[in-house]
C-alpha cells in the first residue's frame, strides 16, 4: 500500500473489467496479479471480474475461467486450487465488446452489478493495443459504463507530444483526470516506495540529497532480452519511446523531487511534475542511440532499420537543488545483464594525504549509494576503508541490505498487484498525470526531430562504446566491478 493507505483499508465493492483479457498481458500479469490480491485478502470484500475482448475472440463463463485457470497455473506462485480459487473462479465472467456491438458486454457488467448489489463502482483496465485506446474509451462513454467508472491506461502514453495530447484529449472527454491511471509496473515495485523513505525518513540521507554533495546521477535498466517476436511493435517504437519517456524518467521524478508537504497523492504528483518542468530539452549531442549486431535480420524488422534497440541520455534539471548535475539514463536490449539501478554518485574528498598509485586510483570506486530496486531489491553503499597491513592503502567496501530474508514475503505485491490495488482504492500516487507526460515529450522533441545515428553493439556487451564517453569523467556503476 501506499503511505497514504492503512494497509488494513480494503477497497469498496467492484466490478472489474479487463479489456483484452484473452491477450498476454491479462495472461502473465493481471489474471495472476487479481488471483494473488485476492489469496492475500487485498480484493473488495464484494467483487467481480468481467473479462471482454472483440467478438472475434469471445469466450463463454466457463471458457474464461479455464483461461484464467491456466494462465494462474503457469505465471502465478500460487497454485488455482482450493477454496482461494473456487472463491476467485466464481467471480469471473465475459462480456465481448465491438463499438458496432457493446450489448454483450453491457449484459455481463448490468450482471455482475446485480450480483453484488448496491452501487459497486467500476474499474476497466485497456489491456489494448494504443490504437485501440480511443474505440473502447468512446465505447465506455457512448454507453454510460463510464459513469462511476476508472480507468487503467497502459503504455505507451502517446509516442510524442500530439499523439500524448490527442490520447489525453480523448480520456478527458470521458474521463475525469481523477479517474484516469496511467500505470507503469515499474513505479509499483517497494523498491520505488523505499526511494521515498531512504530519503525523507532518514536524517542520514536527506541533508546530502542536493548539488553540494551528490556529483551524478545514474538510472540504469539493461535488459539480457532480446526483442523477442515483438518487431512490429518495436520498430514503431524503440527503446527510447518504450522505456525512457514511460519508465526511467518516471524513476528520475521520485529520485529529485522536492519533499511533499504529504505522502498524498496529489503533493507527491506536484513534486514530480515540478521536476519535469525543471528538465531541460534532450540535447542530441548527449544522446548515444545504439542497435545490436543481428537486430536487421529479426523476423519483421526493416533490413535498413534505424530503430534503436539500445539509448543512454544525459539529462539536466534547472532547479536549486540539482542545477549541474548530471543524470545518466541508460536502457536497452540483448545487454549483458538485466538489471534495475538507481546509483547516486557522491562529490570526492579530498585524497591527497593518501599515497594512492597510478593503478589503485583508477581501481578504486568513489563514494556511492545504490538502489537496486529489482524484485525483491536491496540499498548497497560504497565506500573506502583501509586495507589491512602497515601501509595507508585504500580499498572498495560496501554495506548491503536486502529486501529478500529481511521481511516476511509472503504477501509481498509485484508492481501491477500493487497498482491494481491502488486504482482500486482511487491513489493515484505512483500513476503518472497528464501534464507530466505531456510535459516530458516536450522535452524530448529535439530528440525526437534530429536523432543521432544509430552505433552497432555486439549481443551481450554493455551498448556502444561511446557511452563510456558520455559518462565521462564518471563511470557507470554496471558492470559491478565484482
Amino acid at each position: 500500500m501506499s503511505a497514504a493507505t492503512p494497509p488494513e483499508r480494503r477497497p469498496d465493492p467492484h466490478v472489474i473489467v479487463l479489456f483484452g483479457a484473452t491477450g498476454d498481458l491479462a495472461r502473465r500479469k493481471l489474471l495472476p496479479g487479481l488471483f494473488h490480491l485476492a489469496v492475500a485478502g487485498l480484493m473488495p470484500e464484494h467483487y467481480r471480474v468481467v473479462g471482454s475482448a472483440p467478438a472475434a475472440e469471445a469466450l463463454g463463463d466457463e471458457e474464461f475461467r479455464a483461461h484464467a485457470r491456466d494462465a494462474i497455473g503457469e505465471f502465478s506462485r500460487l497454485e488455482p486450487r482450493g477454496e482461494a480459487w473456487d472463491a476467485f473462479e466464481k467471480t469471473l465472467g465475459f462480456g465481448a465488446a465491438d463499438p458496432e456491438d457493446p450489448q454483450p458486454l453491457l449484459d455481463a457488467v448490468r450482471a455482475a452489478e446485480q450480483a453484488l448489489g448496491g452501487r459497486p463502482r467500476r474499474l476497466f483496465h485497456l489491456a489494448v493495443p494504443p490504437a485501440a485506446f480511443a474505440s473502447v474509451v468512446g465505447l465506455l462513454g457512448d454507453t454510460g459504463l463510464a459513469r462511476n467508472a476508472r480507468v487503467i491506461v497502459e503504455k505507451p502514453f502517446g509516442t510524442d507530444l500530439p499523439s500524448a495530447q490527442a490520447l489525453n484529449a480523448t480520456l478527458h472527454a470521458v474521463f475525469d483526470e481523477s479517474e484516469v491511471f496511467r500505470i507503469d509496473h515499474f513505479l509499483g515495485k517497494e523498491s520505488v516506495d523505499n526511494i521515498l523513505a531512504l530519503r525523507f525518513a532518514n536524517g542520514l540521507f536527506e541533508p546530502i540529497w542536493n548539488r553540494d554533495h551528490i556529483s551524478h546521477v545514474q538510472i540504469d535498466v539493461p535488459e539480457e532480452i532480446g526483442i523477442e517476436g515483438r518487431s512490429r511493435f518495436f520498430e514503431g517504437t524503440g527503446t527510447f519511446r518504450d522505456m525512457v519517456v514511460t519508465h526511467l524518467f518516471q524513476l528520475m521524478g521520485f529520485v529529485a523531487m522536492e519533499p511533499p508537504t504529504t505522502l498524498e497523492a496529489h503533493a507527491l504528483r506536484d513534486e514530480k511534475e515540478k521536476v519535469y518542468q525543471s528538465l531541460r530539452p534532450l540535447d542530441p549531442a548527449h544522446v548515444v542511440r545504439g542497435q545490436y549486431t543481428g537486430y536487421r535480420d529479426e523476423p519483421g524488422v526493416d533490413p535498413h532499420s534505424d530503430t534503436e534497440t539500445f539509448v543512454a541520455l544525459r539529462a539536466e534539471l534547472d532547479n536549486w537543488r540539482w542545477s549541474g548535475v548530471p543524470f545518466f539514463l541508460r536502457s536497452g536490449k540483448s545487454l549483458a545483464q538485466g538489471r534495475h539501478l538507481v546509483t547516486l554518485g557522491f562529490r570526492e574528498p579530498v585524497l591527497r594525504m593518501f599515497p594512492l598509485d597510478a593503478h589503485r586510483g583508477s581501481d578504486l570506486r568513489g563514494n556511492g549509494l545504490v538502489i537496486d530496486f529489482d524484485d525483491p531489491g536491496g540499498i548497497t553503499a560504497r565506500f573506502l576503508t583501509k586495507e589491512p597491513g602497515p601501509a595507508m592503502r585504500l580499498e572498495n567496501a560496501e554495506m548491503v541490505f536486502h529486501y529478500a530474508g529481511s521481511y516476511n514475503e509472503e504477501h509481498a505485491l509485484e508492481g501491477y498487484e500493487r497498482l491494481i490495488l491502488d486504482a482500486m482504492l482511487g491513489d493515484q500516487s505512483l500513476f503518472t498525470r497528464s501534464d507530466g507526460i505531456e510535459r516530458l515529450w516536450e522535452v524530448a522533441t529535439p530528440l525526437l526531430r534530429e536523432p543521432p545515428p544509430v552505433e552497432p553493439y555486439a549481443p551481450g556487451s554493455w551498448g556502444p562504446d561511446r557511452i563510456r564517453q558520455l559518462i565521462a569523467p564518471y563511470r557507470w556503476s554496471l558492470p559491478d566491478p565484482h
